[in-house]
């Protein structure tokens, strides 16, 4: 996992900086991105590895993020964690129907299960 590239798209500074220094200290290079338009943007120059993205943002929502991430070419291979407080059943189909790769509740989840998911996701990349 060392070296491999997350971007973070979250509004609130106080979980962006923890997921960040939590990444970080587990080896990996972290973008940070405080609104959906901000994340389109990194996502296309820094081409992550996977993308940790909450819905609930400012400028664009995560499922304009995604949808428009999974239509162009340059970002549609990257993978995308949903990392949301929204838990009703249509945004989590709607996001696994857009191309996510998994959708994670932020309220279920403590970091150090988010961060072994994201493991995971990159691990099952990295045998195909």
């Amino acid at each position: 996992m060392e070296g491999k590239k997350i971007l973070i798209v979250e509004d609130d500074d106080f979980l962006l900086q923890m997921y960040s220094t939590k990444l970080e200290l587990e080896g990996f290079k972290v973008f940070e991105a405080i609104n959906g338009l901000q994340g389109l943007k990194v996502a296309q120059k820094e081409k992550p590895d996977l993308i940790l993205l909450d819905l609930n943002l400012p400028e664009l929502n995560g499922f304009e993020v995604l949808s428009q991430l999974k239509r162009d070419e340059e970002t549609s291979s990257i993978r995308v964690l949903i990392l949301t407080n929204y838990s009703q059943k249509e945004d989590i189909d709607r996001c696994l129907e857009l191309g996510a790769d998994d959708y994670l509740i932020k309220a279920h989840f403590v970091p150090s299960e988010v961060i072994a998911k994201i493991k995971d996701i990159l691990e099952k990349e990295s045998q195909k």
